[in-house]
């Protein structure tokens, strides 16, 4: 493979299309571009593919190979001549969340269920959304002859769509947050998405065929090749490539812990969904709600912006003089406090505003620090990605709490940065993705303080069952 050939990495998310355009042999980004999706948790997958098109009209043309990192779960419905049949239902709708008990129930119980699909559902999962569209749409359900998560729909749609030859294709990362997949086998359970939409079971709906870890799905109509792509967390541990030991921590709007394993998780507990990779191992994650917003909220309520709410955490001394913040500010997932709200303890007459930002990005990072304990690993190193990762008291503080060194990488597209190099390693026919640089890193490290996360954990506790 010469140095010059490019290689397109696509991520797909809630918000917008981001197109990166990269050197096949080291990553190097060459260009990039982006465009906004509508806001909404119901979308019209043409919105998608019109961003793309106007994201990538000068970049994919030039691409040997294409890869598409999406947002995981979503239901994109197709009736027999692969028009959609409603507007595609996002993980962040939760109209879902009744059905989650009838799926359950349905796969014998939590420890069966988690046996099986790898994890306790949520409302996310494409499952309990057609499960919510066999129960309230059974016209729309009975029009659904095929069902594609966000990225295998843009994969097929850049394959050539709706009166191609073209076939529907996914990767094992994607398929694993359907719950109608098993990881541990490793293989659709048509049986599963065939109940969801209340059939039979010999009358499943077409799922995507699974294309293996670096494989070729298929080729666009000029010629590129179509990787298999994947979901948006597995893309970014392949942005990062991620290895044994690592911790991967990402502070959005809401926050994800993960790491790559070679054994399937099944945690009939819920906490950790038992995810496959892109790479052919696993990637079990812990989510929580609340992430970024912690510290959006105590800005506003504080009348200040980022940085100056960065430095007044860092002008408090660790323990916020006895402050302590409970951050489920709209319920929590990990752990599971639905109608939870958040609060204050240790509030005095001598609490400054100080205090009050080092309280919020201490329980930020405890709750993150929660979600690590969670996945029940002890991490060598942790890279801390997404927005609130750059802020200086998140960075400075992470260490002490985290009890580790943290990396923090440059600022780069890492989901469409590993849906690139997944193309690259489809383009290649290796058996392995190419060895890509990492990304710079600032090293950041700290002595740990542990009272720090005795104060969070006594306020949790306390509070459990609100």
């Amino acid at each position: 493979m010469t140095e010059d050939v490019l290689v397109a990495g696509i991520d797909s998310s809630t918000q917008s299309t981001k197109v990166v355009l990269v050197r096949a042999s080291d990553g190097a980004l060459v260009d990039q571009a982006s465009a906004p999706h509508p806001p909404g948790t119901a979308v019209d997958p043409m919105r998608w593919w019109a961003a793309l098109g106007k994201a990538g009209s000068a970049l994919l043309a030039r691409a040997a190979a294409i890869g598409v990192g999406g947002q995981q779960h979503g239901m994109v419905a197709l009736d027999s001549a692969g028009a959609v049949v409603r507007p595609a239902l996002l993980w962040n709708d939760l109209r879902s969340a009744p059905q989650i008990d009838t799926v359950v129930a349905h796969l014998g119980g939590p420890k069966q269920c988690a046996g099986l699909i790898g994890s306790l559902p949520v409302a996310s999962f494409t499952v309990t959304k057609l499960r919510w569209m066999a129960e309230h749409e059974p016209e729309n359900a009975a029009s659904t002859a095929a069902v594609a998560l966000p990225h295998d729909w843009l994969s097929w749609m850049l394959a050539g769509g709706p009166g191609s030859a073209a076939e529907l294709t996914t990767d094992h990362g994607d398929a694993s947050g359907t719950g109608y997949y098993s990881p541990a086998l490793r293989a659709w359970l048509p049986e599963v998405a065939a109940w969801a939409l209340g059939r039979e079971p010999g009358d499943a709906p077409r799922l995507p065929r699974i294309v293996g870890p670096g494989e070729v799905a298929g080729r666009t109509p000029s010629g590129a090749v179509l990787a298999a792509g994947t979901g948006d967390n597995m893309a970014a541990a392949l942005g990062l490539s991620i290895g044994d030991g690592d911790v991967v921590v990402s502070i959005g709007t809401s926050g994800t812990v993960f790491c790559v394993s070679d054994e399937p998780s099944a945690d009939s507990e819920g906490l950790i969904a038992g995810f496959a990779d892109a790479t052919g191992r696993y990637l079990p994650l812990v989510c929580t709600l609340n992430a970024s917003k912690v510290l959006g909220v105590t800005a506003g309520l504080l009348g200040v912006g980022h940085e100056e709410l960065a430095e007044l955490a860092l002008a408090a001394a660790p323990g916020a003089g006895g402050l302590t913040l409970l951050p489920y500010l709209d319920g929590e997932r990990t752990p599971d406090r639905p109608r939870a709200t958040g609060v204050v303890r240790g509030l005095t007459s001598t609490a400054s505003r100080a205090d009050l930002a080092r309280a919020a990005v201490e329980a930020l990072l405890c709750s993150l620090a929660d979600a690590i304990d969670a996945l029940g690993v002890t991490p060598k190193r942790v890279l801390m990605i997404g927005g609130a990762a750059r802020n200086p008291a998140v960075a400075q503080l992470a260490p002490a709490i985290f009890g580790t060194d943290v990396l923090v990488p440059e600022p780069a597209e890492y989901v469409a940065l590993g849906a690139a190099r997944q193309a690259a390693w489809a383009l290649s026919g290796q058996d392995e993705p190419p060895d890509w640089p990492a990304a710079p890193a600032e090293r950041f490290s700290a002595g740990p303080t542990p009272a720090v996360r005795t104060q969070y954990a006594s306020l949790r506790e306390d509070t459990d069952g609100w």
